[in-house]
């Protein structure tokens, strides 16, 4: 897949976040507002130009364009005009790929409807998979070939070998440094650096706020001056960053039990309570074996969790549910370093459909004073003048 995104909204678009918004395009000076809103906005009250998808939260709408983004490995100005790159009200100019997209979402929502009940079996990336041209032959490479297995694929089978989830979770929890040094860390702030999309993929300083059990605020010192905020204060989340298509978003659905999870993971020793339902299966990555441990609750997709030999947590993989299927995301981990006794990641690398960041710490301090203010609500991200 192709990446990239705006400077500011300067840069060719990384696959999505405004992520091909090929079906819309912000209106006015609506999303100005978001903050003052009492409930998520919906994609028609801050774009323009969306006939088809309609009645869904703006950061759910933001993941429907990742999806169709990696479905056809297509970027934002390759669905919309070049100008939209520096402009934001051109993403709602027509063009042929937007009409198309339109009529295949209308095509594949009734093909679910039809025969599988409403159920998302069928998505754009179900013919299309990376290419712009779905392939109608059959390809005898692959037939023939070894076949590739992705190893963060959520439909796992048990195996019966495998040891119970609790003895792998608990192995991971001794590993980190046991479970009370675990719970004595009750609050940490970091501090590193931070790359991505938003920041021309160049390394910028970046601050984490954290305290048990699951709040956690990550602040990313941009350019000139401004701050892109990711916060979920215990029970909401929300986002404040100029390149988003409003100031200040709110997450809902999955982006928001995402959030949820990433501040639990802060503090993991109660990684066992997260989940209701828990399979065990073994997988292959970079050549390694490692287990996989799946957690789920009811009415929610389920969470990967991979652990290596030494018991380490090494990838998270989770999905949010919209209206065009199921969106991944991936959490790597690395460079695992002691802090009051405690292992801790001091790296990680987020890679989503919408694309990648990566994280890399250079302290962490345990047990810190947090301002309230910290873990609350943030104010609205500034526009650029």
């Amino acid at each position: 897949m192709r990446f990239g995104l705006r400077r500011h909204f300067r840069r060719t678009a990384q696959a999505a976040v405004a992520a091909c918004l090929l079906i819309a395009a912000l209106a006015g000076g609506r999303a100005a507002q978001a903050g003052q809103e009492p409930r998520p906005q919906m994609a028609e009250d801050v774009f323009k130009n969306v006939p088809v998808i309609r009645g869904i939260p703006v950061d759910e709408f933001m993941d429907t364009m990742g999806m169709f983004s990696a479905a056809l490995s297509l970027n934002c100005t390759d669905c919309h005009v070049g100008e939209s790159s520096t402009a934001w009200e051109r993403f709602a100019d027509e063009t042929d790929l937007k009409i198309a997209a339109r009529r295949m979402v209308t095509m594949v929502n009734n093909i679910n409807r039809t025969n599988f009940g409403g159920e998302e079996f069928i998505t754009c990336y179900t013919c299309h998979r990376g290419d712009r041209r779905p392939q109608v032959r059959p390809s005898l490479t692959v037939q023939y070939g070894v076949p590739m297995g992705d190893p963060n694929e959520l439909d796992i089978f048990a195996d019966p070998a495998a040891p119970p989830a609790a003895q792998i979770l608990d192995k991971y929890i001794a590993a980190i440094g046991g479970a009370q040094r675990v719970a004595a860390i009750t609050s940490f702030t970091a501090k590193g650096t931070y790359e991505g999309y938003d920041t021309d993929h160049t390394p910028v300083p970046v601050e984490i706020f954290a305290r048990a059990p699951n709040q956690r605020t990550t602040v990313v010192h941009l350019f000139e001056g401004n701050d892109s905020v990711r916060t979920f204060d215990g029970n909401a989340a929300w986002i404040a960053s100029a390149d988003r298509p409003v100031p200040l978003m709110a997450l809902t659905g999955g982006n928001l039990d995402g959030a949820r999870l990433d501040a639990q993971l802060s503090f993991p020793g109660r990684i066992k309570e997260l989940f209701s339902q828990w399979k065990v299966a073994t997988t292959v990555i970079d050549d390694s074996e490692v287990q996989v441990v799946q957690g789920a609750n009811p009415g929610k997709p389920p969470v990967n969790f991979y652990f290596d030999a030494s018991g380490l947590l090494i990838r998270v993989v989770r999905v949010t549910q919209t209206s065009v299927g199921q969106v991944p995301t991936e959490i790597s981990y690395s460079d695992y370093r002691e802090v009051a006794g405690v292992k801790m990641p001091f790296q990680w690398v987020t890679t989503w459909t919408n694309g990648q960041t990566t994280t890399k710490l250079t302290e962490i301090q345990p047990n810190a004073a947090i301002p309230a203010a910290r873990l609350a609500r943030p104010a609205p991200a500034r526009r650029p003048q």
